[in-house]
């Protein structure tokens, strides 16, 4: 999970990464450098401010290292225009403030400062930094809770339980924790497999929103085949007869750009990351028109555009569906996985369309008109699961009876 813990230092209470990274940092840093890690997390949250401030950069410095801080309103107040006027170059320089590491020269970090008309301010440590790969990394992770986090193509996964409202509130809770335990145990499985996954994920009320805060193709992928996973288990446990106990679900999966987040509670950044973005937007608006058990992936080329007729097929050469041929590819490494106490033979992803000759299959984007009026562009998918002996597992709504649904 995507939370982050606080924990005692000889002086006062830390906030040194998740558990995540406690482990590592125990495992991989000197004492020294775990030392400097406790009072450099001390004094960002001094300067934090109770989430007034935002950390923009960071560089190593003789005694310590040099950081950029702002207040939180300052890069807003800096690209906001008035309707009508065109942006600034600095727009786009502040933009790329909170895009990848957080770790500059000292120069440059001086530089940025310089353009912002903002100071450099510097943190002195108890020892010396190394310079070790480890201990850069360490404080990256550190650093980067106390900012802001962009990125121009993240994956993100949407759950929502079917009919959620009209649970009984203990209904809702079991239902919920299910859907967090098959969550848990998707993850751990792809971490038997050596597939890792650096997921995070927030609560909707009735669901969960999902990503993966490495970046990239792979990552992406990673976070599509969690979702699969998740799914299967859920519906494993559902036939094993739970009744009320494992949810009804919808799901919808996309690529896109978006904010990650600390907000303040309390006296410390919050425990969760918060997402937020296009990529949240679209699938919120997609998850609004899903049908129960659907399993719904955007159009990674096209969100929220103005345009109400559907494409009833496509060219290979949508992202979306490469991607999804490229993910089905990559599902071999799961063969064997258990799951609820069941292995797993073998998983099918596809998108569905119209059949052609030869038992072939069309790829059908669909359109979909939001409550503003709003059209946006997905893919219907389904999934096979098949386990040896055991009767095979199909999630996912068939291309036809969804034209049924249509009409």
């Amino acid at each position: 999970m995507a939370a982050n813990t606080r924990f005692a230092s000889p002086q006062q209470n830390g906030t040194v990464g998740s558990r995540a990274d406690l482990e590592l940092f125990g495992n991989e840093l000197s004492v020294a450098e775990h030392h400097n890690l406790i009072h450099l997390d001390n004094a960002l949250h001094q300067r934090w401010s109770l989430g007034e401030n935002m950390l923009l950069g960071w560089a190593p410095h003789s005694d310590g290292i040099a950081l950029l801080i702002a207040p939180h309103w300052f890069l807003a107040d800096l690209i906001h225009h008035p309707p009508g006027e065109t942006s600034d170059p600095i727009d786009e320089f502040c933009r790329q403030l909170v895009v990848g590491r957080k770790e500059f020269s000292l120069r440059k970090l001086k530089q940025v400062a310089s353009i912002l008309e903002s100071a450099v301010s510097y943190i002195e440590l108890p020892a010396p930094l190394s310079g070790r790969e480890q201990e850069r990394h360490a404080i990256e992770r550190i650093v980067r809770r106390y900012g802001i986090n962009y990125s121009e193509n993240r994956a993100a996964v949407l759950f929502d339980v079917v009919n959620f409202s009209l649970l009984t509130p203990f209904q809702q809770m079991t239902q919920l924790n299910s859907l967090s335990y098959s969550i848990n145990s998707a993850h751990s499985r792809m971490l038997d497999r050596e597939i890792d996954i650096n997921f995070a994920r927030s609560t909707t009320g009735d669901g969960f929103y999902i990503w993966n805060r490495d970046e990239g193709e792979n990552a992406n992928a990673n976070l599509y085949h969690l979702m699969n996973l998740v799914l299967a288990d859920n519906a494993i446990a559902q036939r094993k007869g739970k009744r009320h106990v494992a949810p009804s679900l919808r799901a919808c999966f996309h690529v896109g750009s978006s904010y990650e987040f600390h907000q303040s509670e309390g006296l410390s950044p919050t425990l969760y990351s918060y997402l937020v973005g296009d990529v949240t937007i679209e699938l919120a608006r997609l998850i609004e028109k899903a049908l129960p058990g659907q399993i719904l992936v955007g159009d990674f080329r096209s969100t929220a555009i103005h345009e109400t007729t559907s494409a009833p097929a496509v060219s290979s050469n949508s992202s979306t569906v490469r991607f999804v041929s490229s993910a089905q590819e990559d599902l071999y490494k799961l063969k064997g996985l258990e799951l609820s106490g069941e292995p797993i033979d073998s998983i099918k992803c596809y998108l569905t369309g119209s059949p052609i000759a030869n038992g072939e299959f069309t790829v059908r984007r669909l359109s979909i008109k939001d409550k503003h009026g709003l059209s946006h562009h997905a893919f219907n998918a389904k999934m096979n699961i098949y386990r040896g002996e055991a009767e095979p597992i199909y999630l996912g709504i068939e291309d036809r009876k969804l034209a049924e649904a249509e009409a």
